[in-house]
């Protein structure tokens, strides 16, 4: 299991910047952030702060739940005195029986001085003669909570490009944290697509290329690497089958059968002319190098029944499958 100050690390890199609220008062200057609004009382991250972390889509879930409200970020008032902060985010384990879950948990700290010293500092003007990294970084979702309970978000000062300064994301590395909680949110990964070296979820690129602009004719189908194929089948849930990118949840997969496999590529060469045809398919199969190499073959097992080629070089080609096809693309 990774350490606290690990799973701070990963909080605190490659997301994108936001929630830092305030105001700017001119070109490169930094304008005083109002004070944060304080609440009367913490009572945990699963209640005061659901959706903290949150940063992908759990398989199987096709609508978002309503955003909680959340208090608004600040300068910390002098009369509230913070005696501990808590993090609240998510992170991905191992499950009991294989694969993948996503976990909400939460996590305390007391010895907080070098803390909220760093919280109080400035932010500083942005612009001028700064040279700025690409990288973005964001501190985890932060709650201090004063001896009465209550609480508040404060806002993180940032440097000259506009990051968490320095100073904020050394001092939130260094106190004892402790995880007070966690609970399951969902599963990432299935046992079974992680048996089968499939992600959860894949999007039907048929369809997608096929919605966005008209792919070429596939011709003979772009030569693979001379080692095996991996299949991977999705079922898109009928709510997302005619959306802009439908999502489809892992069903079954493997390394594709030698003897099926040469049956396959016959059948991805074929000249046949593509049915005029606008139905959505509920299934859909990939199939990809076990290297991981480009190029990729999405072929729709029902509905319209074609097949997309992607080639690591030129544009997206689109042919048409058949029965036979399809059957060789059944449960390996």
């Amino acid at each position: 299991m990774r350490s606290s100050l690990t799973v701070l690390a990963v909080a605190l890199l490659g997301m994108a910047l936001s929630g830092c609220g305030g105001t700017e008062n001119g070109p490169g200057e930094a304008a005083e952030p109002a004070p944060a609004q304080i609440v009367d009382q913490w009572t945990s991250c699963a209640k005061d702060a659901p959706r903290a972390g949150e940063t992908i889509t759990l398989p199987g879930t096709q609508t978002s739940p309503p955003a909680s409200k959340e208090p608004t970020t600040g300068r910390i008032d002098p009369t509230f005195t913070p005696v501990a902060a808590v993090i609240c985010g998510r992170e991905t384990r191992p499950g009991r029986r294989g694969g993948q879950q996503q976990m909400a948990t939460e996590r305390r700290a007391e010895e907080i001085a070098p803390l909220l010293a760093a919280l109080r500092l400035p932010s500083e003007p942005t612009g001028g003669k700064v040279a700025c990294t690409l990288d973005m970084v964001v501190p985890p979702w932060l709650a201090l909570v004063d001896d009465r309970g209550r609480w508040l978000r404060p806002q993180i000062p940032t440097d000259a490009c506009g990051k968490p300064r320095r100073e904020v994301i050394a001092a939130l590395a260094g106190p004892q944290w402790s995880t007070v909680d966690t609970r399951t949110i969902g599963q990432v990964e299935s046992a079974a697509a992680e048996a089968a070296g499939c992600a959860q979820q894949w999007t039907d690129m048929v369809w997608v290329e096929t919605r966005s602009r008209r792919p070429g004719p596939a011709g003979p189908v772009t030569r693979p690497a001379a080692g095996p194929l991996r299949l991977c089948v999705y079922q898109v849930p009928e709510s997302l089958q005619e959306g802009e990118k439908p999502a489809g949840d892992f069903v079954y997969g493997g390394p594709l059968p030698t003897e099926r496999q040469a049956g396959v590529l016959r059948a991805l060469n074929n000249r046949r002319a593509v049915v005029d045809c606008a139905t959505p398919a509920t299934r859909f199969a990939v199939l990809r190098p076990l290297d991981g190499e480009r190029p990729d073959w999405y072929v729709e097992l029902d509905g319209c029944r074609r097949f997309l080629v992607t080639p690591p070089i030129g544009a997206a080609q689109l042919g048409q499958g058949d029965d036979t096809l399809v059957n060789l693309l059944g449960p390996v």
